[in-house]
């Protein structure tokens, strides 16, 4: 397996595609670089190189006790951006990875950044605060730790109906996307997936966002139940120099597979223009 080691000694495997310039994905929580193959073969059939790694903890990489934390996740991509030596890459993040976008650029600057796009991401901030008074309070991420700790197979299973947009009357429902999102989180070590909670849910994104002076396209579903757009994008938008937001009409969290192939040739599109 592809794989950098991290200054902590942490294996992170990738998987790299395709030649030409460089598409690097960043993938959300619990899941891994497997959530970006749509993505990635459509990118790679058109002339781009496409990368996406494993958060450590997560899929393929180490399950180090330590390390899980917006942080270090946007040090282990700069190792890895810094040891395949890409440049102008174009970052794309969905959900936890587009805080992971947004804190490694606030950490490690667009030296080597053309662009970005941040997919039904987390940022400015998920949690509710007197100063976020829209987020999710402290007890919705406090029940996901506890499922996480009481059943967190079981609790995978169930996620994928919100997090497709499943729970809505007239979904098509794939079996197989749900149990892909389920082997996925099941790769996720136990110490990755209930650290990363902290991470994706308390991690205040603002400063990192302002320092986005590249393009930067926010796509999220105006029905997102993970990551509610008006207290994500909408604020988020406003603080990159260079932002741009385009809201999908009923769409999902996990809109890179339910509406793939709008998200694709959004992506080709920004990627190209």
């Amino acid at each position: 397996m592809a794989t950098i080691t991290t200054k902590d000694g942490t294996q992170i495997y990738y998987k790299d595609w395709g030649t030409g310039p460089p598409v690097v994905f960043s993938h959300g929580w619990p899941l891994s670089a497997d959530a970006w193959e749509d993505q990635m073969f459509y990118l790679a059939s058109r002339g781009y190189r496409c990368i996406a790694h494993d958060r450590r903890g997560h899929g393929r990489s180490e399950q180090p006790w330590k390390g899980n934390d917006m942080d270090t996740y946007a040090d282990d991509l700069a190792s890895l951006v810094e040891a395949l030596d890409l440049k102008d890459a174009v970052h794309v993040g969905h959900s936890t990875g587009g805080g992971e976008v947004a804190r490694y650029i606030g950490r490690h600057g667009t030296r080597r950044v053309a662009k970005a796009v941040l997919i039904a991401a987390i940022p400015p901030v998920m949690l509710k605060t007197p100063a976020n008074p829209g987020g999710l309070p402290m007890e919705v991420f406090d029940g996901i730790r506890a499922n996480v700790l009481a059943d967190r197979s079981n609790f995978f299973k169930e996620l994928t109906m919100p997090f497709y947009g499943y729970n809505r009357p007239g979904a098509k429902i794939s079996e197989g996307v749900r149990a892909s999102f389920w082997r996925q989180g099941m790769m996720c070590g136990f110490p990755g997936a209930y650290f990363c909670i902290k991470a994706f849910s308390e991690t205040d994104h603002t400063e990192d966002l302002k320092k986005m002076n590249v393009p930067t396209l926010f796509l999220h579903g105006d029905d997102d139940q993970i990551v509610p757009i008006a207290d994500a994008a909408m604020l988020a938008v406003k603080l990159v120099p260079q932002g741009t937001l385009k809201v999908y009409k009923g769409g999902a969290h996990g809109m890179c597979t339910t509406q793939k192939d709008e998200v694709n040739a959004d992506l080709l599109a920004f990627i190209k223009g």
